[in-house]
This record gives structure tokens, C-alpha cells and sequence, in this order.
């Protein structure tokens, strides 16, 4: 039998190189940048995708007056102009009552989603101190604060007594029986009354109404010598003027021929406002906080918006929530002075 060679037959395999110390190092950190890359991008994309769920129904914008006052012009004016910017449905809510507190309340008994949220004003935070500060301001999320309004005394032009110097007059006449309206008892306009009466050294009644709306009617229909409130209450009611408004100097446009306190020879009363803005309960998810917040300065940065504040001798301006809040406890501290001093509260 014929015998076959048998051959050991090995593969050699070289080994690669090994690259220098310097070389591993710069590839070790491509890849690390690359896998930080995808991961970047992912958590863009899972956020982008986040903050795009809300608004996934309709927002509730709650009113704390009955339909005509200010606030309500205010937040129908707001939604109006928001429908620019956003395709989400604002459904405004007037939920009147005890000069805010029914509306806040509500807010308070609702979830913080972002799908609920408030008009408020510094008469809210007035009748929070005058009905024993019961609502923790703090409790609430204060959002903007969009406009900054100066008090004024409104008159009717269809009664006798409509200037300043016939109200003081007619007010020393009736020794305390002048009868001043205007929205909720122990609200910002109601202390400004107050403030007037002693800083005129006159006395008068306050006579509170549902809405700002009820309150200029009540004074239109010869219910009342004068109604608290701003110089934009009287646009587009001719037979209401203001008789004079708390400001640093005159104001502009319309109200260029209104004199101011100090003109009128009454001092401490020319920096008197009624801000405009909203809230919500605390605690919103971060992608409503982002819709809101980018909502407020598009609003606020409008020209249709600017004219509009503006229009009624306001300032349009944009406080974010931590100067808003302080704002608001500045507020709440000195109302609780005024009405201690006036004897209002203990």
C-alpha cells in the first residue's frame, strides 16, 4: 500500500499593530462624542415631542366678574390675539363672587395640568387681606404680569357734579352719605377710595357691584357721584369721563387734558395702579410653564396688544413669576396697612 505524506499545515496570522498610546486616546473620544451625539439627540427629540403635548384640549381661562368688566375685556382681548400664535382653544370661564376669592378658589380645587388658569388683578390681592388672608399666595403660581394701569375717579358727564373739585364740594355737602361705586367691597378700587376720601379729607359710601360693567351702569343711570377705576373704563362710553387720575404726570392721547392728584392739590396718590395678569395653581409640568411663557412674550411683543394697553394711558410689560410674586406680596403687605390704619381690618 502506498503511503501518503501528511503535512502539518498552520495558518499564521500576524497580529494588527498596536496603535501608539495617543492614537487609542483619540479614538476612544470620537466614539465617546458620537454615542453623546445620539444620545443628545434623542433626549431633543423625547423633549421636542414632550413640550408638543400640550395643549391636547381646550384651556379654561377663569373671569372672576360677570362678563363687561375690565378683567373680562382683558382676557377675551388676550384670547383673541393668542389665536395668532397658537392653535390651542382658550374657553373663557366668568366665575363672579366675593371680589375674586370664588375664582381663585376654584383654581386652588383644580388639578396644576396647565389647563386651568386665572385673570387676576391687585384687587385680588386686596380682598385676599381684607377676608383675613385664608388664600396662601404662595400656593399659587403668578405667571405675568401683563399690564400696568393707573387708578382714576370716573364721573358721568350727564350729572352735575362730574369734576373733582364738585365732588369734594358735594362730598363735605352730605357730611358722608356721597355714594362711589365700583367692583367688590375690600378691593384694590375700593381701597383706592378709602385712600382718596382721607387723603381729601372727605367721607363717602362705597356701594360694590358685581362687575366693573354693572358698577359704570349703576353710575350712568345716577346711582352713584363717582366709580373707581382706570382710564381705559371709559372708552367707547361717551358719557363718561375721567375727573382725575393718579400718575407721576399727564397722561398721553385721550386723557392728555385729565389732571392728576398733585394738580388737584392731593398728595401721596400719584402712583396708585391696577396690574393686570394671570395665575394658575402651583405645580405646572414644565411643558405648559414653556407654552405659557413663549405664549406671554409673543403676546406681549404684539403691536395689536401694545396698542391696545396702551390706547387706555396703561403700560404693557411682561413681570415673569418670581417678580410677579414679589410684586404680589409687596402688595398684600401694604393693603394689610392701609386697612389696619383705616380701621377695616384688626
Amino acid at each position: 500500500m502506498r503511503k501518503t505524506n501528511s503535512y502539518d499545515v498552520r495558518l499564521l496570522v500576524m497580529p494588527e499593530p498596536i496603535p501608539p498610546e495617543g492614537k487609542l486616546k483619540e479614538d476612544t473620544m470620537k466614539k465617546l462624542f458620537v454615542t453623546l451625539l445620539v444620545v443628545l439627540s434623542v433626549v431633543a427629540v423625547s423633549s421636542t415631542a414632550v413640550l408638543a403635548k400640550f395643549p391636547e384640549k381646550p384651556i379654561k381661562l377663569i373671569v372672576y366678574t360677570k362678563p363687561g368688566g375690565a378683567i373680562d375685556v382683558f382676557a377675551r382681548k388676550f384670547t383673541g390675539i393668542a389665536a395668532k400664535y397658537t392653535d390651542a382653544t382658550f374657553v373663557v370661564v366668568n366665575k363672579s363672587g366675593a371680589g375674586g376669592i370664588v375664582a381663585i378658589k376654584h383654581i386652588l380645587a383644580e388639578k396644576a395640568d396647565g389647563y386651568q388658569f386665572a385673570a387676576v388683578t391687585k384687587s385680588n390681592v386686596g380682598k385676599i387681606v381684607s377676608t383675613g388672608n385664608k388664600i396662601n399666595v404662595e400656593d399659587l403660581d403668578w405667571m405675568a404680569m401683563m399690564v400696568s394701569d393707573p387708578e382714576a375717579i370716573i364721573t358721568s358727564r350727564t350729572q352735575s357734579i362730574n369734576t373733582w373739585e364738585q365732588i369734594v364740594a358735594d362730598a363735605k355737602e352730605k357730611g358722608g352719605s356721597q355714594i362711589w361705586v365700583g367692583p367688590a367691597a375690600g378691593g384694590n378700587d375700593h381701597i383706592m377710595a378709602m385712600k382718596t376720601w382721607d387723603a381729601a379729607g372727605i367721607k363717602a359710601k362705597w356701594i360694590p357691584y358685581a362687575s366693573g360693567g354693572k358698577a359704570m351702569a349703576a353710575l350712568l343711570g345716577g346711582h352713584g357721584v363717582a366709580y373707581v377705576g382706570n382710564p381705559q373704563d371709559v372708552i367707547g362710553r361717551p358719557d363718561l369721563k375721567v375727573a382725575v387720575v393718579s400718575s407721576s404726570k399727564r397722561l398721553e392721547g385721550d386723557f392728555a387734558d385729565v389732571p392728576t392728584f398733585m394738580e388737584v392739590g392731593i398728595d401721596g396718590l400719584d402712583n396708585e395702579i391696577m396690574w393686570r395678569g394671570f395665575m394658575a395653581k402651583k405645580g405646572l409640568p414644565e411643558e405648559a410653564k414653556a407654552f405659557y411663557t413663549d405664549l406671554f412674550a409673543k403676546i406681549n411683543a404684539d403691536p395689536e396688544w401694545q396698542a391696545y394697553v396702551k390706547r387706555g394711558g396703561a403700560v404693557p410689560l411682561f413681570d415673569k413669576e418670581d417678580k410677579f410674586l414679589a410684586t404680589v406680596k409687596k402688595d398684600q403687605k401694604e393693603f394689610g396697612e392701609v386697612l389696619q390704619q383705616i380701621g377695616a381690618i384688626k
